[in-house]
């Protein structure tokens, strides 16, 4: 489980968009869109290894992940955690994501292929705070 809550549980299962902050050296935040999937107990984002969120993190571990409804009235559940970078089971976790987008985007084929051009790499979050407004 992400939280003790069930209903913020079910929100963060039934969505699929949310905003990823992470610290600059200076401390400022930086924000940018990501789709997710859970992996039992953590949630997982998939990234080319060269962006911004990778170095960043690599530096500092701390995330801020806001996953945000499609929809007004715009309901949220904001997790705070701790990231691992990794490429360990890679394919599984990207596949985790794909499922989760797979209205909106194809899987690339060969996966592994496009995986690899791209250096990509899993940020893995385990969150210690869960916060949420869903009215």
């Amino acid at each position: 489980m992400i939280s003790n809550n069930p209903t913020y549980e079910k929100f963060i299962d039934d969505h699929r968009w949310a905003v990823i902050t992470t610290l600059r050296k200076t401390g400022a935040p930086v924000s940018s869109v990501v789709a997710y999937a859970r992996d039992s107990d953590k949630l997982v984002v998939s990234t080319p290894g060269a962006t911004f969120k990778r170095a960043s993190l690599q530096k500092d571990p701390r995330v801020n992940l806001c996953i945000v409804s499609n929809s007004e009235p715009f309901n949220f559940v904001a997790i705070e955690g701790l990231v691992e970078i990794s490429k360990k089971d890679l394919v599984r976790k990207t596949k985790l994501v794909f499922e989760k987008i797979s209205d909106m985007y194809e899987e690339p084929n060969p996966l592994e292929k496009w995986l690899e051009e791209q250096d990509r790499v899993i940020i893995e979050i385990s969150a210690f705070r869960v916060s949420a407004v869903i009215r």
